[in-house]
């Protein structure tokens, strides 16, 4: 159990070998659901930004939907920045992308200059969400789009059992999540949940 515990609690922050470990599997196992969620965008954005960026493929895949736009991802962990750098290699050497490390809570990036914001199974560890959102709505243009994709509706068993044994972990419902946004300065928010699986989508609108 010990071993387990360490190797969960790598999805907060993740560091050295199970780090490691722990960030090939979050590239791969989360790609259903996190292209479930890219399915409900309708936009055109020119800036994007990726908060909790984690192993790099889903800002790779948004680059990949939106061919003419620029990608920005953001990682609070060093070793995240580390393999999202080398998954998005050829795009960062084209001008497209660039990866750095930072805390959603306090975001130093330009206000109003993205479209565009993904925050893909990360909120859970977000230290306060109103926030964090609001750091968010700060640097998005007027009109901009956030997206968020959770593996956990807040209620499914499973997650809450990890939440009991992963450090500073939190699922949040949809109506949380939801309330949470129009606190921050969101005026629109729609919400889908996935039709056999716990997992949602929320789409909030600046």
């Amino acid at each position: 159990m010990g071993l387990f515990k360490n190797y969960v609690n790598q999805t907060r922050k993740p560091e050295g070998f199970l780090g490691k470990m722990m960030i090939d599997n979050m590239n791969s196992g989360h790609a259903k659901m996190a292209d479930w969620g890219m399915s409900h965008l309708d936009v055109n954005p020119s800036e994007m930004v990726e908060l909790g960026c984690g192993g790099g493929r889903n800002a790779g895949e948004l680059m990949k939907r939106y061919s003419s736009a620029n990608m920005t991802a953001i990682d609070y962990s060093p070793l995240s920045v580390e393999k999202a750098t080398e998954y998005n290699q050829e795009m960062i050497k084209g001008g497209r992308c660039k990866v750095e490390q930072g805390d959603v809570s306090n975001l130093h990036l330009p206000e109003g200059k993205y479209d565009l914001a993904t925050a893909f199974e990360t909120i859970y560890f977000w230290p306060g969400l109103e926030k964090c959102f609001s750091e968010v709505n700060k640097v998005l243009k007027p009109g901009g789009t956030f997206m968020i994709v959770n593996e956990s509706d807040g209620c499914d068993k499973a997650s809450l059992n990890f939440e009991k044994i992963i450090d500073g972990m939190r699922c949040h419902t949809a109506t949380e999540i939801v309330t949470s946004l129009k606190n921050a300065g969101f005026s629109k928010v729609i919400t889908d949940h996935h039709e056999s699986k716990p997992w949602i989508t929320v789409i909030a609108e600046k």
